[in-house]
């Protein structure tokens, strides 16, 4: 199991960034999962340290703006993990079929 991954919040940031066609600015997918700006700050330079998302620093209207987007070896690890959790619960499935 992926324990970078895994961890909740990191798990919400990546499904969401590898749902959406292109980049997500840092306010929009602060707002969308309801976190904190510090807490999501943190846990998004974490992915950027293992090369799942990166940001793009920018100026608009002369204020500072963050674009966030999933790369391709984040939503590699993401497709790894959702599967690992599919085969989990399959076997579980089967598991608790066989019981009965």
């Amino acid at each position: 199991m992926n324990k970078l991954v895994h961890e909740h919040a990191r798990l919400r940031i990546l499904t969401l960034l590898a749902s959406e066609s292109g980049p997500v600015p840092f306010t929009a997918l602060r707002d969308r999962l309801g976190m904190t700006g510090g807490n999501l700050s943190v846990q998004i330079k974490t992915l950027e340290d293992a090369g799942y998302v990166a940001t793009e620093k920018y100026f608009a209207d002369k204020k500072p703006r963050t674009d966030v987007r999933v790369t391709a070896e984040g939503e590699a690890a993401l497709i790894a993990h959702l599967e690992e959790l599919e085969n989990l619960l399959a076997g579980l499935k089967a598991a608790k079929g066989a019981e009965r």
